[in-house]
Order: C-alpha cells, then structure tokens, then sequence
C-alpha cells in the first residue's frame, strides 16, 4: 500500500510497464499495488530463481501481458516503473540503466548492510522516503550511496506525509527519475489496520 501511495504521487500518469524484481511472497503484492493507482498493461519478473520467476508471472498471465525475463538490463531499461522486493545486499538495478521518466519503488534493504541499486540509481533520482526516520536508521540504498560519497540525507526530497498532504512536490518533470525507498513503519501498519477495521464496521 506504501508503494501505491507513494507511485500514486511520483509515477508518470502514463505508466503502464512493470518490472518486478524479486519472487518471495511480497512480488504478486506489489503487482495488485501498481495496478491499482496506474494503467499498468505489461508486467515482467526477474528473480535470481528463473523457474520462481516464470511462477509468479503465470499467476498474472490472463490479467497482464506478463512474462519471466532474464535479461535484468533489458528490462530494466524498457519499464516505466520498477519495484524492487528482494533480500539483496549487492546492487540489483544500476543507474546507467534508467531511461528518463522511470520511477523505481525500493522495498527490500531495511538494513544498512542491504542494498538492491547502486549509488548511480540515488545520484540520477529525485529521491522520496516513506520517512525520514526510517531511511536515515535503516535505508541500506542510501545509507551505502552516502558512504560512497553519491548522496545526502539532505538530498531527500520529501517523505511520503509530505507528499500526501501537499506539503512538498512530487515528480518535477515527465522526464525525472524518481525514486521511493521504504523500509516499512508502524504507522503504516496502524493506518492498514484502521481502513480494514472500518470496512468491516460497515459491512451489514
């Protein structure tokens, strides 16, 4: 739901190629998120499993022109946005692979010692968080791309209540990068459990 939100606010309009990078359980999710709040048509997956890769995209295969590839690069480089939902701790997309209006969604790396891009993908972005404490203790994207002298805390562009309550601006132009790094928050899990609690109380 973080992701929805937060490709709600920063994916171009117009989105309509997803790829999903990673098979575990949280990779069906991320593709019902995305195809909630845009036009999504094609879906891929990559996974270091090729075989979990083709399982994945079978479960989508009658809803999406959705199909398992092994070519990272290729399609990185072809989708307009990518969503990352991996236990990685070497980079998975690089920068150089970005082409102009991609947003990338980062779900996995909730350490320090985790990553799944490379410090090119913080450099190029306009960068969000689902917050600033979140990022700034666990956020292995950037705490890495800081180490390497690629990125700032300061370089943040604004975290996800920012952008929902109109406090800060999302994307700047249909050909920025943005980039949105969750590492997961009890609040959000708190606001999840409302909205189902609230649906039910008006269930007959």
């Amino acid at each position: 739901a973080a992701s929805a939100l937060a490709a709600r606010e920063l994916a171009r309009e117009d989105a309509q190629s997803l790829l999903v990078v990673g098979t575990g359980k949280l990779a069906p999710m991320v593709i019902e998120a995305h195809a909630a709040v845009r036009p999504i048509r094609r879906v891929r997956v990559w996974g270091r499993s090729v075989e979990k890769a083709h399982q994945v995209a079978a479960e989508y295969a009658e809803r999406f022109d959705c199909e398992a590839v092994e070519d990272l690069a290729a399609a990185a480089r072809e989708a307009d946005v990518i969503s990352c939902v991996t236990l990685s701790s070497e980079p998975l997309i690089r920068g150089e692979w970005l082409t102009p209006g991609t947003h990338l969604d980062l779900i996995g790396a909730f350490r320090p010692s985790m990553r799944e891009t490379d410090a090119e993908c913080l450099r190029r972005s306009q960068v969000f968080v689902d917050t600033y404490a979140g990022a700034q203790g666990e956020a292995g994207d950037l705490h890495q791309a800081i180490a390497e002298g690629a990125f700032s805390f300061d370089d943040i562009a604004a975290d996800l209540a920012e952008l929902l309550k109109g406090e800060k601006s999302g994307r700047t132009s249909p050909d920025a990068i943005t980039l949105f790094k969750s590492v997961g928050a009890s609040l959000e899990d708190l606001a999840a459990a409302i909205e189902v609690w609230e649906q039910l109380e008006k269930r007959p």
